[in-house]
């Protein structure tokens, strides 16, 4: 299983998102095991994107990693600043 390193704007949104957290870092988790799920490389970025639901996962891959930089609802994801 790869490693999942959350940024401190994740970690604000799985705090504010209580009642999705669990199963949004049940989702990444199954992700870094199996390489399971809907996952995209997004336009014009290395970044790659995980639906989960209404909740996109904003995430950088390396061999031995996962960083993932942004959790937010589908409408708000891809906007620049901080997740929502």
């Amino acid at each position: 299983m790869k490693a999942i390193l959350y940024s401190s704007d994740a970690r604000r949104a799985l705090h504010k998102h209580r009642n999705q957290a669990l199963r949004l870092i049940q989702k990444i988790e199954r992700y870094a095991q199996t390489g399971a799920g809907d996952v995209t490389q997004l336009v014009g970025s290395t970044a790659l994107r995980l639906r989960i639901g209404d909740f996109r996962v904003i995430f950088e891959e390396t061999a031995e990693e996962i960083r993932v930089t942004r959790i937010a609802p589908r409408g708000s994801a891809y906007d620049e600043g901080p997740a929502l």
